[in-house]
């Protein structure tokens, strides 16, 4: 039987402090179920030795020249894995706060569930307890702004954990560049019909995994871009 081709996408800032242990982790996790994967990490105008350490690790490297953001390195990681014509794709942040048991769960859980777009939530069982309340609020804030916009409802909408169907890598496509890419990925899967299914995941929280994470002012921020793409396509 042929094994299932898997590409990991990574899109990475600044993270050469843990990088490389990030990629061999979850290389060794698909190594184990002896997928014939590859992990490739966009590296997003990094200003350290991002490249130079996911490199070392295992990993293919895609360079960006300047920082273009998380929204268009996932685009360009997923374009890749449509190009080399990968079975299924997923994404993972670079900051160690996923588990990459939790990515193989999700290659098995998108096949069970026939679904196109699988979201791992953080807020579906106990790993939600693990978050500061405020974000907590934040996360389901953004959530509900996004049923309410684009009319998909989702627990976790800002999760960087994903994996991708065939059809949704030759298919999905958005226009935001930052992280406000996370929701408009769903409206993009719902209008295009797509089935976008979730999945409970662990998270976790390290010193610098806390550091790196967004804040609720960035939410802010997310809320408004989301707000003016939606205006402009209702008068496009």
């Amino acid at each position: 039987m042929k094994s299932l081709r898997v590409c990991i996408v990574i899109p990475a800032f600044n993270e050469g402090k843990v990088i490389a242990e990030v990629v061999k982790d979850i290389k060794s996790q698909l190594k184990s179920k002896k997928y014939d994967a590859d992990v490739v990490v966009v590296n997003d105008g990094s200003k350290d030795n991002t490249a130079q350490q996911a490199r070392l690790g295992g990993a293919k490297v895609i360079d960006h020249i300047l920082n273009s953001g998380a929204g268009a390195a996932t685009a360009t990681g997923l374009s890749y894995a449509n190009q080399m014509g990968y079975d299924i794709a997923a994404t993972m942040d670079a900051d160690g706060q996923h588990s990459s048991k939790d990515i193989v769960r999700g290659i098995k859980e998108i096949q069970a569930q026939n679904a196109d777009l699988l979201i791992g939530s953080r807020l579906i069982d106990t790993s939600a307890k693990e978050m500061s309340l405020l974000k907590r609020i934040g996360n389901w804030g953004l959530s509900f702004i996004t049923m309410v916009l684009f009319g998909v409802y989702t627990s976790d909408s800002q999760s960087g954990m994903r994996i991708y169907s065939r059809k949704a890598l030759e298919q999905l496509r958005w226009k935001t560049s930052g992280y406000e890419f996370c929701s408009e990925m769903i409206w993009r899967a719902n209008q295009l019909k797509l089935t976008i299914g979730e999945y409970p995941i662990t998270v976790i929280y390290t010193d610098y995994s806390k550091a790196k994470g967004q804040n609720n002012w960035n939410g802010v921020n997310i809320l408004k871009s989301l707000v003016r793409r939606r205006l402009v396509e209702i008068f496009e």
